[in-house]
């Protein structure tokens, strides 16, 4: 129940990371062209309508994938009473962290990986944000944020 985590990393893993996740499921369908050419940081001069069904697939499909992810999240976060089932929802968030900011990177190369100052916004949201994120569970699964709350248990009115 994500009412019982500290106030940085709750506010982090219910508002601020589904609303990046809907970001992530509008880019795709609004502009599959603009998305498709901005994945690796150097769009090309093709026109945005360039590309082929099976990128365009791939791109509105991976817009669905971030849609489920937004879907997920909200049913975990606002409707599980085990903390157990939160915290392994972000480790599971946190191992998909990493393979998606190091399959970024690898295509990136390194010399781009490292010019930040020449990344675009998707770039920033496929490793810096992304980072970040991988960051805050870590130090969340490391308790660098304090204690979870304890639950409260409300009593039951006797009949």
């Amino acid at each position: 129940m994500a009412s019982r985590l500290p106030a940085f990393p709750r506010t982090i893993f219910t508002i601020v990371e589904p609303l990046s996740l809907v970001g992530g499921f509008l880019g795709p369908f609004l502009d599959p062209g603009w998305f498709i050419a901005s994945q690796l940081d150097a769009p090309s001069d093709a026109a945005a309508g360039s590309y082929d069904d099976n990128a365009r697939l791939i791109a509105l499909q991976l817009g669905n994938t971030y849609g489920l992810l937004f879907l997920l999240g909200v049913a975990v976060l606002y409707t599980t009473t085990e903390l157990k089932v939160v915290r392994n929802y972000l480790i599971a968030l946190w191992i998909a962290d990493i393979s998606h900011v190091g399959v970024t990177c690898w295509l990136l190369g390194y010399d781009r990986t490292l010019d930040v100052a020449s990344w675009n916004a998707v770039t920033w949201g496929n490793v810096g944000f992304t980072t970040f994120l991988c960051l805050t569970r870590t130090a969340y699964l490391l308790g660098l944020f304090g204690p979870d709350r304890p639950l409260v248990e409300i009593p039951k009115k006797k009949a």
